[in-house]
């Protein structure tokens, strides 16, 4: 692995979270829900405010894109967890080649520590011995084009929903299986998607392969740089001009990436 390729990921656990969801009884759903949204907020703000890119993932498992942020700041937001909540958090923090190789990597981190329902298991930092250097990936953000005119003001609410969480799931699997991606649906008719650097014609088939098994209309924005949030940005202005053009695919015209970025 090199200073070229490698990606960071970490993965937020909490610890115990679910003996203590029925301790002493079982607690309101919606009191569940409240404390998963608050903790990820928490981590959005936190990951974010290091350039990172976080993702609910189950919520009581969370993922977050993190080049460049090291094991002092993720033992700070355990901290703040301890602090603010009635759980703690553990976390696992691997290097890989790919997105989906380095969370692999930061899940056997993690694993290793013990199960997430063992009860002595209490705020674990699992991170590799030496900080791996990383280089730069890519951020594709994808949309439905016309959600909102073609399902949202047209169809079933429940409906509209199975629709895009089908095309998201459809796209998750493909990235997942031939490009190594992590993808996650982030709300509205969004998903985002932490890729290795891929040509313009691998976004194509990805949106190609979606529409053919779910007749689901997709458009991407791609950017690419060595933060997540520098690449995040990319996109979401890549993205803009693939609505005012009509693109499916666009990326931004940039600089080539440098050790600055």
């Amino acid at each position: 692995m090199t200073a070229d390729s490698a990606v960071q990921f970490s993965l937020v656990q909490l610890d115990d979270y679910g003996p203590w969801t029925v301790t002493p009884e079982p607690r309101r759903e919606t009191s569940l829900q409240a404390l998963q949204s608050r903790l990820y907020a928490d981590l959005a703000d936190f990951v974010g405010d290091r350039d990172g890119y976080v993702f609910p993932g189950r919520f009581d498992n969370m993922v977050a894109a993190t080049n460049g942020i090291d094991p002092v700041a993720h033992r700070r937001f355990q901290e703040r967890v301890r602090n603010h909540y009635p759980v703690t958090a553990s976390i696992g923090v691997g290097t890989g080649e790919t997105p989906a190789a380095a969370l692999g990597a930061a899940s056997e981190q993690l694993q290793t520590t013990g199960s997430a329902q063992d009860a002595d298991r209490r705020e674990r930092l699992a991170a590799p011995h030496e900080r791996s250097p990383t280089g730069p990936l890519s951020v594709a953000h994808f949309d439905v084009v016309d959600a909102t005119g073609t399902y949202t003001d047209r169809v079933n609410a429940v409906d509209a929903e199975l629709i895009v969480r089908r095309a998201t799931a459809t796209l998750a699997e493909y990235m997942r299986r031939d490009h190594d991606a992590v993808t996650s649906f982030v709300g509205g008719d969004n998903v985002i998607a932490i890729c290795p650097v891929l040509s313009d014609s691998a976004y194509d088939e990805a949106v190609e392969h979606v529409r053919a098994a779910t007749d689901v209309d997709l458009r991407v924005g791609v950017g690419t740089a060595r933060s997540p949030f520098a690449a995040g940005q990319a996109a979401k202005h890549a993205l803009e001009t693939g609505r005012e053009t009509g693109a499916s695919v666009t990326t931004p015209d940039s600089a080539p990436v440098n050790a600055d970025d």
